[in-house]
């Protein structure tokens, strides 16, 4: 497909691909398993090491969004009943994650970091692995790329605007947790997120929420 065929296609998408961005920022910003690897890599090993485990981690959306696509292409052979259930599995989970999100409770964000091994040998190679492995092996990682795509991408949409949403997913991912990366090393900007990190949860959590309910109401 040339440049100005995906073009005239992705004009038709765009409010989609607003939407998709929108919630697959939020949940990215949230904290879990990569900002903890991120941050760990960042106080323990360097600004350098964890810039390179978040290019580990932005190349692992990849993986997702080939079973999201996949997974998509399933549901389209099946029954109109399956879809609609999938669907509400979908917004039931992006429920159950904002609620989780806005129950955190005030507590220092390095407290999930695992005990500093200052003393470890890294290299650019296992700092790579460790970002691209932590987010394919994280289930709700899937959990949340397949409700994305079955809830807010139609069944409709080319094959070349959901490899783009990838793509900027995949980019959207590694740019900002290499801005971690540069940011988590300053003591001020860690005592600030020790201090308002639960708040800022919260918020994200209840986005999440919405944009769910959102869903639900949509769907027919």
């Amino acid at each position: 497909m040339g440049f100005e065929d995906f073009a005239s296609n992705f004009a038709e998408y765009w409010q989609q691909f607003l939407l998709i961005a929108s919630a697959h920022l939020l949940a990215v910003m949230s904290p879990g398993p990569d900002f903890a690897i991120v941050m760990r890599q960042s106080l323990v090993f360097g600004k350098r090491f964890a810039i390179i485990t978040s290019l580990g981690i932005g190349l692992a959306i990849f993986v997702h969004v080939a079973y999201a696509v996949l997974g998509i292409g399933l549901l389209i052979k099946s029954t109109d009943w399956l879809f609609k259930l999938i669907q509400l599995a979908g917004a039931g989970y992006l429920i159950y994650i904002g609620w989780g999100a806005i129950r955190a409770k005030a507590e220092s964000p390095s407290a999930k970091v695992s005990a500093a091994q200052s003393k470890a040998i890294m290299t650019e190679g296992k700092a790579f692995r460790q970002g691209f492995v932590t987010n394919v092996l994280n289930p709700k990682a899937t959990l949340f790329f397949l409700s994305l795509f079955t809830t807010l991408v139609d069944a409709s949409t080319p094959m070349s605007v959901q490899s783009f949403y990838g793509v900027w997913m995949a980019l959207v991912t590694a740019a900002w947790f290499v801005f971690l990366s540069c940011i988590l090393a300053s003591q001020k900007v860690r005592s600030f997120f020790n201090q308002f990190g639960h708040w800022i949860d919260r918020i994200l959590g209840a986005f999440l929420i919405a944009l769910a309910l959102f869903m639900l109401w949509n769907i027919s």
